[in-house]
């Protein structure tokens, strides 16, 4: 079996987890949970977090995703499984996660075409949603926190 490096961050550090699930529910209040689970998943794909590849797709199957959107997430682009609205929301997924990848993190394309499917709060939510879930991804890989060793 795999061993984690040390003690999870949020288990070591007080109120660490309560204020990551905190900010996790916050942007609940204004996306769907199909839409946060599936910027989640394309999230922790890129970062090569094995915990959250294991574990968004099954909450993404509690709230009602499909199996076929779920395998697509990593091509989404060639699919035509996503609405556009998603397509910009795992657009903007890719660039926040990416930053240090172009000279222009977020182009105006990725903002603007993001900024056409999602009001302000949307918007909002779904930035904070994307910087969450890159936080849960950086602790567990820095980690290397196994899969299933621990329920978040």
């Amino acid at each position: 079996m795999m061993h984690a490096r040390m003690n999870h961050p949020v288990m070591v550090v007080p109120d660490a987890m309560k204020a990551l699930q905190a900010l996790g529910e916050l942007t609940k209040n204004s996306l769907s949970e199909k839409l946060l689970e599936l910027v989640h998943l394309r999230a922790s794909q890129i970062n090569g977090c094995s915990v959250c590849v294991d574990m968004h797709p099954k909450l993404a199957k509690k709230a009602g995703e499909t199996d076929e959107r779920l395998f697509a997430v990593a091509a989404w682009r060639d699919t035509p499984y996503f609405t556009e609205g998603e397509r910009a929301a795992l657009a903007l997924t890719e660039a926040l996660t990416r930053i240090s990848d172009r000279a222009d993190p977020v182009p105006d394309e990725v903002w603007d075409e993001a900024d056409k499917h999602f009001d302000e709060a949307e918007l909002a939510a779904l930035i904070l949603a994307i910087a969450n879930i890159n936080v849960w991804n950086r602790l567990n890989v820095a980690v290397r926190q196994p899969v299933g060793a621990w329920k978040g």
